[in-house]
């Protein structure tokens, strides 16, 4: 009989996905994971097994709604109880609304919202029969907060975090919480190039701390929109 229990993180192959994967797995989960890059799924596999943990992965792009659905159905086919879905695909170009490339607002809908929607959608009826557990989306400061260069970014991440609203209302009754993480800059690949100091960005850890803290409160409480920032302010 399988005790441990299990999270499913999207585009987790490394960046806040992975640190979310490695705070879970080292406190007795097992984990699900995706990305395009099957070789970076495999040597992530083998670095979580090198610890005793145990990682199942598939590969997916999430801006595609059929490997959303395929990432599903391999999700549920393990015969587990999912007890946290982690919303963490998703990308960044920056750009302005009338002069970003055509196509930019399709393309990053579907990976930073409809995969989301989609993956929810596979996943939280298993949730429901059981009468628990967690959905934590991963929005962005961009979810609050109009800035220049944001374009179809902020659009994407305004709407991610009013799906997170109303999921959360639609699953109270189902003992299920939706939490809704808004970092601000945080030290990942979208800001490789970008020349400012280490203390002007957060760590990836930090992120990951705080999704495990939604988990890790009582029953009775759930956090729900969680905002974080570099000491220094935004960028």
């Amino acid at each position: 009989m399988v005790s441990k229990k299990l999270i499913v993180v999207t585009g987790g192959s490394k960046g806040i996905g992975r640190a979310i994967l490695e705070i879970f797995m080292a406190n007795g989960f097992d984990g699900v994971t995706c990305a395009r890059n099957i070789e970076e799924l495999e040597l992530l596999k083998s670095w979580f097994a090198s610890r005793g943990q145990h990682l199942f992965i598939k590969k997916a792009d999430m801006g595609k709604k059929e490997d959303v659905v395929s990432f599903g159905e391999f999700v549920l086919g393990l015969k587990r109880n999912i007890d946290v879905l982690v919303n963490n695909a998703g990308y960044f170009v920056p750009g302005e609304i009338v002069t970003e490339p055509e196509g930019t607002l399709e393309n990053m809908l579907n990976t930073n919202l409809l995969s989301a929607y989609y993956i929810t959608r596979s996943l939280v009826p298993q949730m429901k029969t059981n009468n628990q557990g967690l959905v934590i989306n991963i929005c962005s400061i961009a979810s609050m907060k109009a800035y220049a260069n944001g374009g179809s970014y902020a659009i994407t991440k305004f709407a991610l975090l009013g799906f997170s609203k109303c999921l959360r209302e639609e699953l109270k009754p189902f003992q299920i919480k939706v939490s809704s993480i808004m970092p601000g800059a945080t030290k990942t690949a979208s800001w490789d190039g970008v020349e400012l100091p280490d203390n002007r960005f957060m760590k990836i850890e930090d992120v990951a701390k705080v999704a495990f803290t939604c988990y890790d409160v009582s029953d009775s409480a759930v956090l729900e929109d969680i905002v974080l920032r570099p000491l220094p302010g935004d960028i």
